[in-house]
């Protein structure tokens, strides 16, 4: 018969302290880009929402806080509601050619 251990066969360890697995690099904070060297694309998208059309906006490189002022600006302008996710801004409704002259309106001309 075989004896019960206490551990794990394969040598494995849980733990609740956030410092136990430290030997991931931190996150770096990314400079946002000018405006004119964004290469923004505006898409529409309706997978995974039951036919509901969304514009995203794509390519968006900077730090989080930059893309949360830009997606707010956005939402306000369209009336509509949205957020960011996995580096997409979401806008709800169909309101592509809309985004694309507000974008470069505001600077951003390498917008399509």
């Amino acid at each position: 018969m075989s004896k019960k251990t206490s551990s794990r066969p394969d040598g494995l360890a849980y733990s609740t302290n956030k410092e136990f697995f430290n030997d991931f690099p931190a996150d770096e904070p990314v400079d946002t880009l000018p405006k004119e060297k964004q290469k923004l694309r505006v898409l529409l998208d309706t997978k995974q929402r039951a036919g509901k059309v969304v514009t995203l906006v794509d390519g968006f490189v900077g730090n989080q806080d930059d893309m949360e002022t830009l997606g707010k600006q956005l939402k306000t302008k369209c009336g509509a509601g949205g957020s960011i996710k996995d580096g997409y801004i979401i806008v709800q409704g169909d309101y592509k050619a809309k985004i694309i002259v507000w974008l470069k309106e505001w600077g951003y001309v390498l917008t399509k």
